[in-house]
């Protein structure tokens, strides 16, 4: 009897403990919220659950075909014949990697840049333009934690998230001007002048996501030289590079003029949507250095953060990317279908603005057409935009960004409903 009160003494135990421990459990994560929404993704959201047949998508960050299907470039086609059975060897990586960074920083320095040939650059391959903000963020906070990031008013939601979560202080420097629907210079000066010195900076050198609005080459050259005087350090996030002109090295040419003002620069690059290599996540982080000592130091903190956070990025993308620059057919087959999908959006701009002008709106429409790149800020306003999700399906950031990515000749009389 003594022996079955003792037994069953311990499966009682036993059985408040799970139940103790479940309960425990279950209360690890009963704090947790939701997560706000991202302002572009919950706009895909939205437009995937709207049972519309004639439902449009214009947020889309990504070129796509008039029916919005992504686009496979032939140079693409063409590399993942060359490299086939190859990115499954162990053995390429290291090589891939460092090839990939060396051509990325000849796209955006020049090929022949004095820097390339001594070596006065770090670089480390990473996932796409995101990662790459990421990376350098966190190599901010570790050897300038007390500093802030300067962004332009308005620029990429997600820049506020990357340098948010790399625990960084953000300001920000006036760049819009909602009046005229383009650059407000004198103000952006301003803000950079009175910046404190030695600030780090966020620049958009092509196609400023979400307002397609670019500084002139002359006004650059005032950028860069007030750069210097303050001692700012640039960041270019480097994400379109080909769509504001369908010239790879005229869309450069920002960076080029502060490379030639002296400047030490980072400079994030993503492949997703001038290769068409969205899903891939192919990107490269490069900072530039006073000699090529202090590039292999820098190089080795890079990598130091690379491995605590994703060890290395998947090989084949980089294959396939580093092939294609590497590869002379391949890059001027890479560079004419660029010019084909960049004179594509300039083409639809046109469009669009012509659609608009027949309404008889009182809108001045000029800006759809000053503004480069693959975005426009509309000048729509949030109420404006809800109406045409509620009556034409039409579906954009609230703030009236519109996408040429997606845009089609059939579409564009629809925005215009609004302001009639």
């Amino acid at each position: 009897m003594m022996m079955m009160m003792m037994i069953k003494s311990i499966h009682n135990t036993a059985r408040r403990r799970f139940v103790s421990t479940s309960a425990a459990a279950i209360g690890w994560w009963d704090h947790v919220g939701r997560a706000p929404k991202d302002p572009i993704m919950s706009v895909t959201e939205a437009f995937l659950s709207d049972t519309s047949p004639n439902k449009i998508n214009l947020g889309v960050g990504a070129y796509r075909d008039d029916d919005g299907r992504p686009v496979v470039l032939q140079c693409v086609r063409d590399g993942e014949t060359k490299i086939a059975g190859t990115e499954f060897l162990e053995s390429v990586s290291a090589s891939v990697s460092s090839n990939l960074v060396e051509e990325s920083v000849k796209l955006i320095y020049g090929k022949d840049a004095d820097l390339v040939k001594e070596g006065r650059f770090a670089g480390v391959q990473a996932l796409s333009g995101t990662g790459a903000c990421r990376l350098f963020a966190e190599f901010q906070k570790r050897f300038y934690p007390q500093s802030n990031i300067y962004l332009s008013v308005p620029t990429w939601s997600n820049h506020h998230n990357i340098w948010r979560d790399a625990h960084i202080p953000q300001r920000t420097f006036r760049y819009y001007h909602p009046g005229s629907k383009g650059l407000h210079f004198a103000a952006l000066m301003d803000d950079i002048k009175n910046a404190p010195d030695r600030s780090f900076f966020l620049l958009h050198p092509c196609a400023h996501n979400p307002t397609g609005v670019d500084p002139t080459e002359e006004q650059w050259r005032e950028i860069s030289n007030l750069f210097r005087v303050k001692n700012h350090f640039p960041f270019f996030d480097m994400a379109y590079q080909g769509f504001a002109s369908g010239d790879l090295d005229k869309d450069a040419k920002a960076i080029r003029i502060f490379l030639e003002d002296g400047h030490l620069i980072g400079c994030a690059q993503s492949f997703a949507k001038n290769v068409g290599l969205y899903g891939h996540r192919v990107g490269c982080l490069s900072v530039l250095c006073a000699d090529a000592k202090q590039a292999v130091a820098i190089k080795s903190q890079l990598q130091h953060i690379t491995r605590a956070m994703y060890s290395s990025p998947p090989v084949h993308g980089i294959l396939l990317v580093s092939t294609i620059l590497s590869d002379p057919h391949l890059k001027e087959l890479w560079e004419k279908e660029l010019k084909a999908m960049a004179n594509r959006i300039h083409r639809m701009r046109s469009s669009l603005r012509e659609s608009l002008e027949k309404l008889d709106s009182h809108l001045n429409w000029d800006h759809i057409t000053n503004q480069v790149g693959m975005f426009c800020f509309s000048g729509l306003s949030p109420d404006q935009v809800n109406r045409l999700v509620k009556e034409f399906h039409i579906y954009m950031t609230c703030d009236g960004r519109i996408s040429y990515g997606r845009c089609d000749y059939k579409e564009f009389e629809l925005p215009g409903k609004c302001n009639t």
